[in-house]
């Protein structure tokens, strides 16, 4: 992708049909009063996309992920995709991304989705917000790319499912891992018998999220704090919150002083924003069990904690590091058992396991990683699989295949409902934690039978302008 030439502020702003001046952006570009509703766009009729035609691409969060996905360590847009705007609720990070797109920059969402050039939606925000930019896509004709983990929680991810079914989009969840050939195979060799019948799964023992109660800072300005709290309470500003990990790096984008003065953790280990590591790391090597266990379509029908105890409250008064909070919110160890009778025990301190889990079979043990796997004995992967073997989706870059189904109109290879089941079975392992006691799941109805304390956490109390539609 060329690198775009220069823009003034004023230009940007003149693009998108909002010519404003200093301090008085922040009030004007898509804000709005509490409560207050922007109009969700219309459906509009699904469009055929020619074999040399681009595909004009809205961004939806301005920060290090999105970064990564559009032009960094995860992988370039494909030649075919064209951004043509972007939005954040910081529209400082907006206009930046805008001026090297030369394109229009939106401090909300929603008023980029009326956009008829906007054909696409890639959306990398924190993860108590991730809903609504799906579902409103969904509405707005949109299809989309939406990053781990699918939903905050599993009511949330049960309307995205259904959103993206009613109006036909093609949902690819960002969960790179599938689209990587040594993690393809190692499935495969566990598919087809290779360690035999699995007796045990290990997985890594991500830390649960923990409170915080940090002192006021000034907002930046131009930064919407109010629509960034999203469906939470409105919470005095600070930054640790607000930057999603502590050191905090927006690759080409300088930092701003206070965001260079973070001392952590940030927004991914604290509630209500965020289910902690064990939700967003762990829908990554929690992806690898659901695959090589053939249960992206279910889940598992017991969960219980070892010890059977609740996991006590912890609240950062002060920012500090991770350290402390990660050791006493993985105290617990969980475990899952799947309707094949196989169990998954998060109880793994080596930090690889953290983007896969180790499977051991009755012939031998696969272990899986972030973009590799292991065997013992070291030649179980050595003969090749046989003509008849059991084969799943092949997809060796991941953004890609995203934009060819969206050509196609076929799902990819982390259609909405498996990024649905991945990030539930996360969500159920924080209910046994901060319950302490043994719990039974009905994969096909969703819901924990005959439990009215467990079925409360199946969604988060949503202030008023955020709630979950009735009726997508």
């Amino acid at each position: 992708m060329k690198k775009a030439k220069g823009v003034s502020r004023r230009q940007v702003l003149r693009g998108a049909g909002l010519l404003l001046v200093g301090s008085t952006a922040a009030k004007l570009v898509g804000c709005r009063p509490q409560g207050e509703k922007v109009p969700v766009p219309q459906v509009v009729d699904r469009k055929v996309f020619g074999a040399n035609e681009q595909i004009g691409v809205g961004i939806i969060g301005c920060g290090r992920r999105n970064g990564q996905l559009v032009t960094g360590n995860v992988g370039d847009l494909p030649k075919e995709a064209r951004i043509v705007a972007v939005a954040d609720v910081n529209i400082r990070r907006a206009e930046q991304w805008a001026q090297k797109y030369q394109c229009q920059a939106f401090q909300d969402y929603r008023k980029m989705l009326e956009l008829k050039e906007v054909e696409v939606v890639i959306y990398a925000t924190p993860e108590h917000s991730h809903y609504l930019p799906c579902i409103h896509a969904c509405q707005a004709g949109k299809d989309i790319y939406g990053e781990q983990p699918l939903s905050h929680t599993i009511r949330e991810g049960q309307v995205m499912v259904k959103a993206v079914r009613k109006y036909q989009r093609v949902f690819q969840t960002g969960e790179q891992q599938r689209s990587h050939p040594k993690t393809r195979r190692a499935v495969e060799l566990i598919l087809n018998g290779r360690i035999g019948k699995i007796q045990k799964v290990i997985g890594y023992n991500y830390p649960s999220p923990w409170e915080c109660q940090f002192p006021e800072e000034p907002v930046p300005e131009g930064l919407d704090w109010d629509h960034w709290c999203g469906q939470n309470e409105i919470v005095p500003f600070n930054m640790n919150i607000y930057l999603s990990r502590v050191p905090y790096e927006r690759g080409e984008y300088p930092l701003e002083p206070a965001e260079k003065a973070a001392v952590g953790p940030g927004w991914m280990s604290f509630r209500p924003y965020s289910g902690g590591e064990l939700v967003n790391w762990g829908c990554h090597g929690l992806s690898m069990v659901m695959w090589a266990l053939g249960m992206d379509h279910s889940g598992p029908t017991e969960i219980w904690v070892e010890p059977p105890e609740k996991l006590e409250t912890l609240v950062y008064d002060k920012p500090e590091k991770r350290d402390r909070g990660d050791q006493l919110m993985s105290r617990t160890i969980i475990h899952y058992r799947f309707p094949n009778g196989v169990e998954l025990e998060l109880s793994g301190t080596d930090k690889r396991l953290g983007g896969g889990a180790k499977f051991i079979g009755e012939k031998g043990t696969i272990t899986i990683f972030r973009n590799g796997y292991e065997c013992e004995p070291k030649d179980l992967d050595k003969d090749p699989l046989p003509p008849d073997a059991i084969r799943v989706y092949e997809s060796d870059n991941h953004m890609q295949n995203f934009f060819d189904c969206v050509r196609s109109r076929k799902d990819p290879i982390v259609s909405v409902e498996i990024g649905h089941r991945i990030a539930t079975l996360c969500h159920l392992g924080n209910i046994a934690r901060w319950l302490g006691r043994p719990l039974r799941w009905d994969p096909e109805k969703e819901i924990f039978p005959g439990d009215d304390e467990a079925n409360q956490f199946l969604d988060c109390p949503k202030r008023k302008g955020y709630e979950l539609p009735e009726e997508v």
